[in-house]
């Protein structure tokens, strides 16, 4: 499987790369392919799926000329009218201002600049001067990836009709040279919709990232292929979709604030803590405007000194690295990539490749560019062999590696220094490092070795570790390994993992590694307290739940990491509003009190009769690790003083917090039933809890105002239709905001009943306007056996009421009324009397007119409805007047 997907890789990425020639396109038979679509077919299912399904706005196209951009000689792509929203500078009193969905079909002339396809145009089938392209546009955050690329798949396989075996998909595997992860989101999100996973192939930023320019939003992009071999030899592949999420600014702050810190110590020779010492002065600047940085001030001086501090030791560290390196280099030598590679992979402690370059360009040092494009390759070849599904990813010790150790009588892997950390005075955390010696080496493929050399990937065995490996619901750590006596080359580590007692290393090595050789292990400090709060918090919480649910509340499973955890529980029925919010005020009251976390080992027998006691169904080793919330582990294991019923108590081998106030904050974002009677949590702590409580209060907000606007009532359809439609994407955001559970649940019974309200509102407005209409119509003619007329109707159900009422209040008349609409579309509505038919009937007539709109019709032989579009309105109302006659 694994080959038949690298294979199927270097096709796809030779396919996009080389789109078919059309001089080199196969000229098969193609009777059994479907007619091609027209161009205006095409846009208008486009349109009309983002207008009539997903509530998006549609924009006109914008000049090719641009209107007030000096920096484009065309419009060369859908993004370009928007420019003033992605860049911040739109005018708030405009119309612009208040887009949050909208779709368009832009003309586009590519001929220059940073899209330019004139020099491939005439040599493919895929590139042109001047296209149309077709858009879809969420702002202030009114979708994002899933939705995106949800819509994408139901409109291309569902309404267009392309069957899916011939999508190919392509995503962002990251840059380590800008610091940017891989897409694994939007990976996983097509994987769910039921691409197959060889078809789901990732490539670096020069096919899927997205930028405006040199500087200004970017962001991955994913793109949908079209396979025109349909399966037969190599695909040949068209691009027919590119969904860009704009996630980053080309300024991803902490590489600014780094840069700062560089320039301050060595161009302005300011001292340490220079740049947190500057803080009060921006407040003082512009505190009365942004309030705000008043508010904050402390903490914002906390995160500046203690980024600043932590990068001071990365960057004399990395100074050392090249100017070490340099003394090794001829005159006419480049610096090695490998060396700049390694200092680019170690976490929050790593230099970024373009300080690296900017220091080499300052001592007229060339950087081996060609080297470091290898290495971005190899490294996304790596990453794209980890995201197959079907196999394990990284490195593995089999079965019968393991018993090559054990008959080698290599030890198991000595992990206790994982623990070895400590709160300092101010409230930070120190992490001890760990003096270890290689023991086994392997590479990629599993191959014990004596040495690997520069550049590989390899797997490590120490006899000691700090490094906690995966396990227990908890992310492994990461951070970077050191030789003795050569302290400057870094050995990144990207993970470790338990292998029959055994600690696996996943690391990179940018000089050679032996057998024996002495480290000193470093893990990766801000990840690492990342999950210790996880994992307090998903500890507490597993407690609030008991607290609030009762004692048969049983956690099956979890899994943290710095991002997030992830709780499941047994639960007789569904957390209501009420309960959710319950646990988290439970949480937050054991953090506010922030209680000590107390962690010993003790023997297994003593925790089996404690009441209390929260263990899982698994085997617990001996002696076992017991996590106690403000309570010492000796007095919570006393039976007699049941303490595990009052607090958290836990048996548990992970890494926690010292004392809950870091959790900072708990916020429950989602829960669903996993199956009967076990539910899942999903829940974020510390500064992402504070934002999504402040979402929920803007979005609480919203609804408020949307029920003040629907309690004042609306003058008019027009009007009630588009609070309709308001209060509709406020509901599609409170569904998919990161906000607190319990308060999504609540808004969401809120603004489903307003619209209901609305939807009731409209109703009412139409009667209205369907009766007003009616009299006139009746007054304008006299009584007779037809009525053929034009009259304004917001929508094809008005027009539907009048003909209906007109109808009722002349039951011998047959009735065909027409609706101009904005851009030459006209709507259509027809009813027929009883006497007339069966001879005459309205499916028929309102097929005669709307065909002659280039347009269509459906119904019954008593009412019809349709469409078409047509600028000359009296010659339609003669089609009608004539037809009716003849069938009279």
């Amino acid at each position: 499987m694994a080959a038949s997907v690298a294979a199927a890789a270097r096709r796809l990425r030779r396919a996009i790369r080389r789109s078919p020639s059309w001089r080199g396109l196969s000229h098969r038979p193609l009777s059994s392919e479907p007619p091609a679509a027209k161009a205006s077919a095409v846009r208008a299912a486009f349109l009309n799926f983002f207008r009539d399904r997903h509530g998006h706005r549609l924009v006109p196209s914008a000049s090719v000329r641009p209107r007030g951009d000096p920096s484009l000689l065309f419009v060369n792509a859908g993004m370009n009218q928007f420019k003033p929203i992605f860049l911040g500078t739109v005018d708030p009193r405009s119309e612009m201002a208040g887009f949050r969905r909208v779709a368009n079909s832009q003309k586009c002339v590519r001929a220059g600049g940073h899209h330019n396809d004139l020099e491939d145009v005439g040599r493919d089938l895929s590139h042109h001067t001047f296209f149309e392209m077709l858009g879809n546009w969420a702002f202030g955050g009114e979708y994002f990836k899933e939705e995106a690329c949800n819509m994408a798949w139901e409109l291309l396989t569902q309404v267009y009709g392309i069957p899916e075996e011939r999508l190919w998909i392509s995503y962002f595997d990251g840059d380590p040279k800008a610091g940017l992860d891989p897409d694994l989101e939007t990976r996983d999100i097509w994987l769910s919709l039921g691409v197959p996973a060889s078809r789901v192939l990732s490539f670096g930023p020069q096919e899927n990232f997205w930028e405006m320019g040199d500087t200004g939003p970017c962001g991955p992009c994913t793109e949908i292929h079209y396979d025109l071999a349909g399966g037969v030899g190599a695909p040949q592949l068209v691009e027919l979709w590119n969904l860009v999420f704009m996630q980053h600014n080309r300024l991803v702050l902490r590489r600014i604030l780094r840069r700062a810190v560089r320039f301050s110590m060595e161009i302005l020779k300011a001292p340490p803590g220079f740049l947190g010492s500057l803080v009060p002065v921006v407040v003082e600047t512009l505190g009365d405007a942004y309030p705000e940085l008043q508010r904050n001030s402390a903490q914002i001086a906390n995160l500046v000194s203690e980024d600043e501090a932590a990068f001071l030791a990365s960057l004399e560290r990395g100074r050392r690295i090249i100017d070490r390196t340099l003394r090794t280099l001829g005159p006419s030598d480049m610096f090695p990539a490998e060396v700049a590679w390694s200092l680019s992979l170690c976490g929050d402690l790593g230099l970024p490749l373009d300080m690296v370059e900017l220091m080499l360009e300052e001592k007229g040092v060339q950087l081996d560019s060609a080297g470091l494009e290898r290495l971005a390759q190899e490294e996304a070849q790596h990453r794209a062999r980890q995201a197959e599904p079907v196999q394990k990813q990284g490195l593995w010790l089999d079965v019968h590696a393991l018993g090559e150790l054990q008959r080698q009588g290599v030890p198991p892997t000595d992990d206790s220094p994982k623990y070895n950390y400590s709160l300092r005075p101010s409230g930070s955390y120190e992490f001890g490092t760990c003096e270890a010696q290689v023991l086994q080496l392997y590479t990629e493929d599993g191959t014990a070795v004596a040495s690997v050399g520069k550049g590989q990937r390899c797997g490590l065995l120490l006899d000691r570790t700090n490094f906690y490996a995966e396990q227990g619901g908890q992310a492994s750590d990461r951070g970077y390994l050191v030789r003795a006596g050569q302290e400057d080359v870094l050995f990144p580590v990207a993970r470790a993992q338990v292998c029959g007692g055994f600690i696996l290393h996943e690391a990179v090595a940018p000089e050679c590694l032996r057998l024996g050789d002495q480290v000193q292990l470093h893990v990766d400090e801000a990840w690492r307290l990342g999950c210790m709060a996880k994992h307090t918090a998903t500890h507490l919480l597993n407690w609030a739940l008991r607290q609030t649910l009762g004692p048969g509340t049983e956690q099956q499973g979890s899994h943290l990491n710095p991002e997030q955890l992830r709780l499941d529980v047994t639960t007789q029925t569904p957390l209501t509003p009420e309960q959710l919010r319950a646990v988290e005020n439970t949480v937050q009251e054991a953090v506010g009190q922030d209680e000590a976390v107390y962690m010993e080992e003790v023997p297994l027998a003593l925790t089996a009769q404690v009441p209390g006691l929260r263990s899982l169904d698994e085997v617990y080793p001996d002696p076992v690790r017991v996590v106690s919330v403000g309570v010492p582990v000796a007095h919570a294991l006393d039976p007699a003083s049941q303490a595990a019923l009052q607090t958290s108590v836990e048996l548990c081998c992970g890494t926690h917090l010292l004392r809950t106030g870091a959790v900072g904050d708990l916020v429950i974002i989602g829960d669903r039933q996993l199956s009967k009677g076990t539910t899942r949590l999903l829940a974020i702590t510390g500064e992402q809890a504070q934002q999504a409580r402040e979402l929920g209060q803007s979005l609480a907000q919203e609804v408020k105002a949307a029920t003040e606007r629907l309690s004042q009532g609306s003058r008019d359809v027009a009007e009630a239709l588009r609070l309709s439609k308001d209060i509709g994407r406020l509901i599609e955001a409170v569904e998919t905001a990161v906000m607190p559970q319990w308060q999504r649940r609540e808004l969401l019974a809120t603004v489903k009943m307003l619209q209901r309200r609305a939807n009731t509102a409209i109703r009412k407005l139409q009667m209205g306007q369907a009766a007003k209409k009616t009299q006139e119509l009746l007054e304008r003619h006299s009584k007779g056996p037809l009525i053929v007329d034009t009259v304004s109707a917001e929508s094809l159900s008005v027009l539907v009421k009048v003909v209906r009422q007109l109808c009722e209040q002349a039951p011998s008349t047959s009735v065909l009324l027409l609706s101009p609409q904005p851009m030459g579309k006209v709507l259509c509505a027809c009813q027929v009397a009883q006497g007339a038919m069966p001879t005459f009937t309205a499916e028929a007539w309102a097929l005669a007119v709307c065909s002659h709109m280039g347009g269509k019709a459906w119904g019954s032989r008593v009412v019809a409805q349709g469409t078409g579009s047509t600028t000359d309105l009296e010659a339609a109302l003669s089609i009608a007047q004539t037809y009716a006659l003849s069938q009279l």
